[in-house]
């Protein structure tokens, strides 16, 4: 009974979990530990890139420093694993904001398109190659590629895919000014992504609708929409998507002059990326919180910040970004009527802009040019830059981005006398103006009207539930309804007594197990390192020395003996000994063995510096068979230079151990029946040990042999990784 209701409890924990939480069951030590152990180059190479994958959801800077890694290693495997490396070389340029050499390298798959018969890698080079040609405005060829990959998505009846390719068709629709066109891809993405439950997907397709909205001018539609995208990419644990969408829910709080809740997204997104190491995001929003100290007219603040941001951007090959912080930065002086400086940063950042073939910024950037004339009194230069502005948006982008341009015209040929067209150009601003303000209304009733259609049907809902409770409660009598639930309480609070005392006891007999294992354990440690061959051996020498009347050496020699015995017997009861104590055994342990062979062999015992001064603890005497078996049985003292090496390093969250020595090997050991089994003892012995502490402590460790010398198959590399633990803490 116990055993049904444990299992049920934990089918509910399960449940609980997975609707409370990311499925985040691999974490970057599982990754990273599949990826070191896999032997097999071809298994190796995908592990790597899984592990990458996880990089660039968690920790950008990591992802980008394994990428050249995953290219080299490409190079011996497959047409499709080259083809998955340069898919992740330029997914780590789009992280950083590179954008020139991320679409270069989009070319670079070209050719993968006649190499590969997988219609999923097709697809997806379709996609790629669909982008760059949206991004350079070459629409009938982002046109001829986005078709066939959405011919190939439904072939093979992929909702994923379908839903990507109707996103990035969504995309293109909305750089080609088609409102209506980008707004049905849109939402054909969406439910597709639905369908394939990818979350990720999920987010990137309501984002897409967002910035749809947002492009024409709907700013609460964008805004609801990307709050929809942000608990999603937070739902599916990709913090890059997450940051992004708050910086963008933050631009758009800003449009309509909501600083203060702005500038939170601001320190989200900020937030966010510090903790994925993404210092182009950090840099992104600096720019941001910048923008909001400008409003503010902190201007001061506001240079600091964006300059900040430029520094860290300069670090990057991000045109957009570096163009926005000296767009900003012109705009700090230009309200401080400091001209010469603001048009010093407006042509900076039209050298960016135009570099990353950003229009709609060039657009901006000419428009705040014409505004610095006009205010210079330069009103010839001034019209000339506010047309080139309108001439921009006016093909390249949402034609009611022109206003400004239309009111600030304008208002300098009011100021050179000229009525008649100030007159005119005041009349194309009043129309925009009263077309933008229309969609804007249309845009806050079609969000009322869907409200209160929710609410009506919630209303519904409730009075219909409300009313089947109604029914059924006047059927039923309650002081028996009563009476049956408080039995059906008592009987599980009775179960789950019994199922708790029953859990407890088990904990219990659990924990006695593991103490009487711990203690045989060290049992079998302690009769282990006081081998009675090695005693019998020890005692022998001394009696030889004395026979010899070599006091000197004798004398010497029952020293260190019986300093070793000490230390032994001091320390093998104890669960940690701390570093320094177990070098002082080995060096004792090797010098009584190095006396009693006449110095035949040579040993050296090294560590690294920082395991010292963090007062790193070990288990005492873990390395002592090995040792034991490189000089007994691997006859150590029988070889010509003959050398024994330890070695304790840190590898990240372990303890290294590294014993090699060049002894005859384990090959050359196996006919000894005896001494096969004595190893045979001492790496169960070992294992043990290293299970019980990785049970104990949650961090896996493991020991590995090998020959030292592969061709010879002489001598033996001993690896131990143990929990690192410190005398203050837990290492």
């Amino acid at each position: 009974m116990f055993r049904y209701f444990l299992s049920f409890s934990l089918l509910l924990l399960c449940f609980v979990y997975s609707n409370n939480a990311v499925a985040d069951n691999w974490d970057e030590a599982t990754y990273r530990n599949a990826y070191l152990r896999e032997k097999d180059n071809t298994k190796k190479f995908w592990r790597q890139v899984a592990l990458g994958k996880y990089y660039q959801m968690n920790n950008v800077q990591k992802a980008d420093s394994i990428r050249y890694a995953i290219i080299e290693a490409s190079r011996i495997e497959s047409d499709s694993a080259k083809l998955q490396a340069l898919i992740y070389d330029l997914r780590i340029e789009a992280l950083q904001g590179n954008k020139s050499a991320y679409y270069a390298k989009i070319l670079q798959l070209q050719p993968y398109l006649s190499r590969t018969n997988s219609k999923l890698n097709q697809v997806n080079i379709f996609h790629l190659l669909g982008e760059y040609h949206t991004a350079y405005r070459e629409f009938e060829q982002a046109t001829v590629y986005l078709d066939e990959a959405l011919r190939f998505s439904k072939q093979v009846r992929n909702y994923a895919l379908i839903g990507e390719t109707n996103r990035l068709l969504a995309k293109l629709s909305m750089e080609q000014n088609k409102r209506d066109a980008s707004l049905d891809y849109a939402e054909t993405s969406i439910q597709y992504a639905r369908r394939s439950s990818d979350k990720p997907l999920m987010a990137k397709c309501m984002n897409m609708q967002a910035l749809i909205y947002s492009f024409f001018g709907q700013v609460e539609l964008s805004v609801s929409k990307n709050f929809i995208a942000l608990q999603l990419a937070k739902d599916a644990g990709d913090l890059p998507q997450v940051a992004q969408y708050q910086r963008e829910i933050g631009e758009s709080q800003y449009q309509i002059f909501n600083y203060d809740n702005a500038n939170v997204f601001f320190i989200q997104s900020r937030e966010t990326a510090w903790r994925i190491r993404d210092k182009r995001l950090v840099g992104l929003a600096n720019i941001d919180m910048g923008l909001v100290k400008l409003a503010k007219k902190e201007y001061d603040e506001a240079i600091k910040e964006l300059k900040s941001a430029v520094l860290i951007l300069h670090s990057f090959n991000d045109q957009d970004g570096l163009g926005l912080a000296h767009k900003f930065l012109g705009n700090s002086y230009n309200e401080q009527r400091k001209y010469d400086e603001a048009l010093r940063y407006y042509n900076m950042a039209l050298v960016y802009f135009e570099s990353a073939a950003n229009r709609s910024e060039i657009a901006s950037v000419y428009h705040l040019v014409g505004t610095v004339f006009a205010e210079q009194g330069k009103y010839k230069n001034a019209l000339n830059y506010l047309n080139r502005s309108i001439e921009i948006r006016t093909n390249y982008g949402y034609n009611g981005g022109v206003y400004p341009s239309y009111k600030e015209i304008a208002d300098v040929y009011k100021k050179t006398g000229d009525m008649k067209l100030a007159y005119r150009y005041l009349n194309m601003y009043s129309d925009f103006t009263d077309s933008a303000r229309i969609v804007e209304v249309s845009a806050k009733i079609a969000e009322l009207s869907e409200l209160y259609r929710s609410e009506q049907r919630e209303r519904l809902i409730a009075t219909q539930a409300d009313s089947i409770e109604l029914q059924r409660k006047q059927k039923e009598n309650t002081e028996l309804k009563n009476i049956f639930q408080t039995y059906i309480i008592i009987g599980f609070l009775v179960v789950l007594a019994l199922a708790s005392f029953i859990l407890y006891y088990r904990l219990k007999q659990r924990n006695i197990r593991q103490l009487q294992q711990e203690a045989e354990m060290n049992q079998t440690l302690l009769r282990s390192q006081m081998n009675p061959h090695f005693v019998f051996n020890a005692m022998s020498v001394i009696q030889s020395y004395i026979y010899e009347n070599d006091t000197k050496n004798s004398t010497k020699f029952l020293i260190n003996f019986s300093k070793l015995m000490r230390l032994i017997l001091e320390n093998s009861s104890k669960e940690f000994i701390s570093l320094a104590t177990e070098i002082d055994i080995l060096n004792k342990y090797l010098e009584t063995q190095k006396l009693r062979f006449g110095d035949r062999f040579t040993y050296e015992v090294s560590v690294n510096d920082q395991l010292l001064d963090e007062e790193a603890i070990i288990p005492p005497m873990i390395t002592q068979p090995f040792i034991e078996n490189a000089i007994e049985h691997g006859q150590l003292h029988t070889i010509e230079g003959g050398f024994i090496h330890v070695r304790f390093t840190k590898d990240e969250e372990m303890l290294h151990v590294m014993i090699e020595d060049n002894g005859i090997g384990r090959k050359g050991s196996k006919n000894n029946k005896k001494s096969a089994e004595h190893k045979s003892m001492a790496m169960k012995i070992t294992q043990d040990r290293i299970n019980n502490l990785s049970y104990k402590y949650k961090i896996l460790g493991r020991m590995e042999m090998e020959d030292y010398d592969k061709e010879e198959e002489t001598g033996t590399l001993v690896n131990i990784y143990l929990p690192y633990r410190t005398e203050g803490g837990n290492g």
